[in-house]
Formats: structure tokens, C-alpha cells, sequence
């Protein structure tokens, strides 16, 4: 069943089952937490292992270059042998790793608690997406998955901020004894939870041809291409935006700072709003999928705005809106990915994030060849933007056919030529 199915006529009556998420929930958070923790605290780890702030980056360098490379193949792991093993031996994993770098005495060890850190996050985090989809009811599906999105997001909002005061009270290696401690709370919670999770007798076996699955199914590679070139435009031109706004207003290092809690609320706030808005598109039998091109086209003229509006209120908020926009795509994908072809769900999800670090660089790369950052920011933001939402478009129609309606319960199905 794809992610534009519409839900029957009495699942507009169903709710979220909040509590049965608790502890995948709270797991989002940490991993959301814990890839941002580590940049605030640099020249304080630096200085307490005694090497460099440019060799102790290298600690935030393994972490997503581990995260974006195993992922995918994590993902064909948990497809084929279940969410339950996986998000259990995930949270293990992300457990031992903030425990062993909250002990670590030199930087060799500190990258490889960050190593293990990495493969907990990426072994648990496509199989929650998965599960949260394959057990939430269909007419509340995207609003499980945008909370699950909204709390990503607000490990940078909040998490970050108080594993930097924890930081300041206890030293560096107290933000991460937290994280470990939160990380055995959820263990009996995800015990409770997950005993519904189970394997997929459809999935394919685990090896090579499983984990490339994805890219042969055209409307998943479809999607994901959307991906890379919104992500592309949008964490690329976002890499510049603090550039950008200095050397246009003279802003300090503190007022830039509220840029990150602007992107952070803008995009809690946005995986809220598009799950509310994808679950009433689905009832409506519009299907969620047109919010696509919406979202990409509305984060291109925000970034542009953001990069060359004035004055620097006008550009704040447009940042606020370009990470809203950001925080419902993320949503509306996550949904689709994990939807469109059930068997593949923790894979599509693991190569949705595998993309997005594939995106962010080449946007990166791309912006920081213009000689001025407003214009580079302004450039890669709003026109990768607008080409994402046009690729787009005919991946709407892929994803929109005429319902059944003797069926009672009309489901969307991508045909088989799509599928090619």
C-alpha cells in the first residue's frame, strides 16, 4: 500500500496510540540529540583530550560518515528479520557507545564510542520509522510519524541546549552519561512496546541485491532523487546562511546562535503540521503526495528570502518558514518511503538519511563555489528548491490513481509499469 492510500470510512475515527510509542519516541529524541551534542563541546573535549579542535571534529566526521554508509544495509537487516531485534540491538549500540565515550581518555577512543554510536542510530532509526508506519492506524499514519520527526527535531531545540548545560556543570563527559542513562530508561519501554514487531516473509533476503532494491523500484527512486535535490538546496544552502547573515548585518556569534533554534522549532512545528495536513489529504482521497512539490517550492523562496531579504527580522523569519517547510517534507517523505512498499520499509528509510549526507554535500559543494554567501545561499537554496518540486510533479501522477470504490476501502496501487 503506498503512502497516498486512503484510509476506510471508519478509520477517520482513529487515534494515534501515543503511549504504545513511548519509548521509540523517546529514542528519537536521544539519536536526534546526540548527532548535534558533539559541535558545542569541541573546545572543551579538545582541550580535556589535548588535541585540536580540527582533530577532535574528526569524532563528528565518523559519526555520519558511519551513519550514512551502514545504513542502508542496516535498513535490509531489519526488513528482513524484523523491527523488534533491530531497534532492541540499535538502542544497545547507541547505549555502549555514549557510555564508552562519556569514559573515553584520548581521541582514538572517543571515535570509536562515536563509531558505535553511529551504527545504534542507524540500525534503530529506519527500523522506528518502519514500525511507527506498520502499526500506527492508516487515518493517523502520518501524524505518528511527524511527531516521530517533530522530536528528531527537537533534540536540537532542547536536547542540545541542556546536554550543553550539562556540559558546563559537569563537564562534557556528563551530556553524554545522560544520554546513556536515558538511553537504558527507554530499553524496558521498547520491551513492552515492540513485541507486535515482527519480520516480513516478503522481505527479501539480506545481501547485496536487497539493499539496492530500493533504486530498482521507480517510484521509490523517484522519491529519493527528489531527495537529494531538495536536501541538497536545503541543508547546502543552509550551511552558508550564517555567512550570509554577517556579512549583511554584522550579526555576532550569540545572534547567530538563534538560528539554530529557529531551525530546530521550525522544523518540529512543520512535521506536526504536515502529518495533521498528509492524514486529512489521504481521508479526503486526495492523497498526501501533491504536498511535495508545495513544500519544495515554499523552502526554495523562503531560503531566498532568508539569504537576501531585509531587514534581519524579515530574514528570521524566513528562516522560520524554510525550516518549516524543511520539517513537512521530511515528514510527507518519511511517511511515503516506509509506506510505499512495506517490505523495503527500514531499507527506504535508511536511504532517505544515506541521501540526504549525499545531498548536503553536493549543495555544500555547489554553494561555496559563488564568490558572495547571500548569493550562494540564495542560489543553491531557491533553485534547487524549484527543480526538486518540478522533478516532482510527475511523481504525483505516479502516485495518484482512481480509487475502487465497490471496494469500501479504496487503496491507491502504483502500477507495475510505474514500478518499473
Amino acid at each position: 500500500m503506498s503512502a497516498t492510500a486512503q484510509p476506510d470510512t471508519a478509520g477517520s475515527a482513529a487515534k494515534v496510540p501515543w503511549a504504545s510509542y513511548t519509548g521509540v519516541y523517546l529514542l528519537l529524541f536521544l539519536i536526534g540529540t546526540e548527532t548535534f551534542l558533539v559541535s558545542p563541546l569541541l573546545p572543551t573535549i579538545a582541550g580535556d583530550v589535548g588535541v585540536s579542535e580540527a582533530a577532535a571534529a574528526v569524532t563528528v566526521t565518523a559519526y555520519t560518515l558511519v551513519y550514512a554508509l551502514t545504513a542502508p544495509f542496516l535498513g535490509a537487516v531489519s526488513d528482513r528479520f524484523g523491527r523488534r531485534p533491530t531497534i532492541l540491538a540499535g538502542t544497545v549500540l547507541f547505549l555502549l557507545g555514549n557510555a564508552v565515550a562519556a569514559v573515553a581518555g584520548n581521541l582514538t577512543v572517543l571515535v570509536v564510542a562515536r563509531v558505535l554510536g553511529a551504527l545504534g542510530a542507524a540500525l534503530a532509526g529506519p527500523s522506528i520509522w518502519a514500525h511507527i508506519a506498520e502499526t500506527a492506524p492508516e487515518a493517523v499514519r502520518g501524524r505518528a510519524v511527524g511527531l516521530g520527526m517533530a522530536l528528531f527535531s527537537a533534540g536540537q531545540v532542547l536536547g542540545v541546549p541542556a546536554g550543553s548545560f550539562l556540559a558546563g556543570w559537569g563537564g562534557w563527559r556528563a551530556s553524554f552519561w545522560a544520554l546513556t542513562a536515558l538511553s537504558l530508561a527507554s530499553v524496558p519501554l521498547l520491551l513492552a512496546q515492540t513485541r507486535s514487531a515482527q519480520g516480513r516473509t516478503d522481505a527479501p533476503p539480506v545481501g547485496i541485491g536487497s539493499v539496492f532494491a530500493v533504486w530498482r523500484d521507480g517510484v521509490l527512486r523517484h522519491t529519493l532523487i527528489v531527495v537529494f535535490l531538495l536536501q541538497a538546496a536545503n541543508l547546502g544552502a543552509y550551511t552558508f546562511l550564517g555567512t550570509a547573515l554577517h556579512d549583511r548585518f554584522g550579526l555576532s556569534v550569540d545572534a547567530l546562535g538563534l538560528l539554530g533554534i529557529l531551525v530546530g522549532a521550525g522544523s518540529a512545528l512543520g512535521s506536526l503540521a504536515a502529518g495533521r495536513i498528509g492524514d486529512r489529504a489521504r481521508e479526503r482521497g486526495t492523497g498526501d503526495a501533491a504536498w511535495i512539490p508545495v513544500w519544495a517550492l515554499v523552502l526554495g523562496a523562503a531560503a531566498v528570502l532568508a539569504a537576501l531579504g531585509s531587514p534581519e527580522l524579515l530574514a528570521y523569519a524566513a528562516v522560520l518558514v524554510w525550516f518549516f517547510a524543511s520539517g513537512a517534507f521530511g515528514t510527507l517523505i518519511q511517511t511515503l518511503l516506509v509506506s510505499a512498499r512495506p517490505e523495503l520499509g527500514a531499507t527506504s528509510s535508511s536511504w532517505n538519511s544515506a541521501t540526504l549526507y549525499a545531498g548536503t554535500a553536493v549543495g555544500v559543494t555547489v554553494a561555496g563555489g559563488f564568490a558572495h554567501a547571500d548569493t550562494g545561499t540564495a542560489a543553491v537554496g531557491g533553485g534547487l528548491a524549484v527543480l526538486a518540486g518540478l522533478v516532482a510533479l510527475p511523481l504525483v501522477g505516479r502516485l495518484r490513481t482512481p480509487a475502487a470504490p465497490e471496494t469500501g476501502a479504496a487503496h491507491e496501487e502504483v502500477s507495475a509499469h510505474d514500478r518499473a
